[in-house]
């Protein structure tokens, strides 16, 4: 796809410095010398006049490598599979990659699907094929070679050049704003869960849908995030604040030209294991319906609290304690409480004085997902890593969330070596705690995105760009006449009192 600007888009203007526009980062700047000033070289050139080599776009583009190349050698303990004495987790190092190369028979030649179930969604399974038989094929040749450790590099490889495309989309979305991906580049999280598992291919996928969307091509960014939404579901969500805008701004053709081609790439992905592999098909649902609360979600907090708060007499169980016991009904619980911030989001997009952006509602409906979800891995942070940097580059709230992300990695680990060896790494309130953390941080970034929606001069992105840079046939264009006749009608009359 092409990364050229599109006509008709403005793409010209002085580049953003962060150093004068947050707050957080203009305090740092204090401890080098303060903000850029007035009289530094090229401080408002136009973007489309940088003639240096080492431009923003390629110094973020640099940072995102090192940062990658860190998550590399962090990871670098597991990488021969020999995971003697807990190392995975002492180290820190546990990789799903690395361990379903031989819990999926890969190692044995077995075909996703075909020949063994397979627990995720179909296009994450045809990548672990694509890349796990070449890798059997060549130690049946070679048994010298360690395939597990040729599966992960091979699998870090393809990731890491797909979180490296998705901060070469942010820089191209945000060209007045280039600094703005480094938020996605540096993220402690992105270097700590990389490669824990495939998520980076959705990211990457997606990624490029909101590219072709803002890039006014409706059909390809459907396709895009079709195919994102079969390799982890969460892209599909996306589509709904694409209708809601839509709606709001009479571009409601474009809107479902992306949803219709999203759905039909979804169904021509599955296709062909949904007929012939039914059963392993299903393996991806059946998980999902009969899970537990897992670590770290509101609902394990919740179940902890059950138990302090207000201790259950001998056979009585509080309500989340309850939810656990009959996961039929926590599944609905957590759909409906999910429904309901989709609600409330569409809700804020529709009545909100001016029409928000793509990637705040897109942003909304994603984190209140994890929020009430009974599953929230590690590596879903970077399901939201690309889409906060577009909805709010404030540095921050941003770092607080990061924090709050680490703190709970290392909690985490702690639980999984506590678990493995049944001796309690930390009391179990210090993992409660960080997994609170987490959750709070999330909710409070929402916070900030709504107060934008609803005070869009607080917006950073409209402070650079007259709208939406990522609209598409949204940026610049007017609300629907019944939305614009709602917008100006009188405000009702106060009754005098008697």
């Amino acid at each position: 796809m092409s990364m050229q600007p599109t006509a008709g888009i403005d793409e010209t203007g002085p580049v953003d410095h962060p150093s004068r526009s947050d707050g957080f980062v203009r305090g740092a700047a204090e401890l080098i010398g303060g903000p850029l000033g007035d009289h530094a070289v090229a401080v408002n050139r136009p973007v489309d006049r940088e003639r240096r080599f080492w431009t923003a776009a390629r110094i973020v583009l640099a940072l995102v490598c090192l940062t990658l190349a860190l998550h590399w050698v962090q990871k670098s303990p597991c990488q021969d599979g020999a995971w003697q004495n807990n190392t995975q987790y002492t180290r820190m190092c546990y990789t799903d990659v690395l361990a379903l190369y031989y819990a999926e028979g890969l190692n044995e030649g077995k075909v996703p699907y075909a020949d063994h179930p397979v627990e995720y969604p179909v296009l994450t399974g045809y990548f672990m094929g694509a890349l796990g038989l070449p890798v059997h094929a060549l130690g049946v040749d070679n048994p010298g070679i360690n395939q597990g450790q040729w599966f992960y590099n091979l699998n870090a490889l393809v990731l890491s050049a797909l979180a490296v495309a998705t901060v070469a989309v942010i820089l191209n979305l945000r060209r007045r704003r280039p600094w703005d991906a480094a938020m996605f580049a540096l993220a402690p999280a992105l270097l700590l869960t990389a490669t824990v598992n495939w998520d980076l291919l959705a990211v990457g996928l997606a990624a490029f849908g909101l590219l072709a969307w803002a890039r006014r091509r409706p059909a390809t960014a459907g396709v895009l995030l079709g195919l994102a939404g079969a390799a982890k579901m969460w892209p599909l969500f996306l589509l709904g604040p694409i209708l809601v805008l839509g709606l709001r701004a009479g571009r409601l053709r474009a809107a479902l030209t992306a949803t219709g081609t999203a759905l039909v790439a979804l169904v021509v992905v599955n296709l062909p294991v949904a007929i012939p592999y039914r059963d392993s098909w299903n393996r991806f649902f059946e998980l999902n319906n009969t899970r537990p609360i897992d670590w770290g979600t509101l609902w394990y907090i919740g179940r902890y609290l059950d138990g302090k708060v207000s201790p259950s007499k001998p056979g009585e169980l509080g309500p989340f304690e309850w939810l656990d016991a009959h996961i039929s009904t926590l599944n609905w619980v957590s759909y409906l409480l999910f429904g309901l911030a989709c609600l409330g989001v569409a809700a804020l997009g529709l009545l909100a004085p001016r029409r928000p952006r793509l990637a705040q509602l897109a942003f909304l409906v994603v984190a209140a997902f994890l929020i009430f979800s009974k599953v929230w891995s590690q590596q879903f942070v970077l399901w939201l890593l690309p889409l906060v940097v577009l909805a709010r580059p404030r540095w921050g709230a941003f770092l607080a969330w990061q924090v709050a992300e680490v703190c709970y990695f290392v909690a985490f680990y702690g639980e999984l070596l506590g678990a493995a060896t049944s001796r309690a790494v930390f009391p179990e309130g210090v993992f409660v705690l960080a997994a609170s953390l987490r959750l709070v941080t999330v909710a409070v970034l929402c916070g900030f995105v709504i107060r934008d929606i609803i005070r869009p001069e607080r917006d950073a992105v409209r402070t650079t760009y007259a709208d939406d840079p990522d609209g598409g046939v949204l940026d610049g264009a007017p609300d629907a006449p019944w939305r614009a006749k709602r917008a100006d009608r009188p405000p009702a009359a106060v009754p005098s009192p008697a």
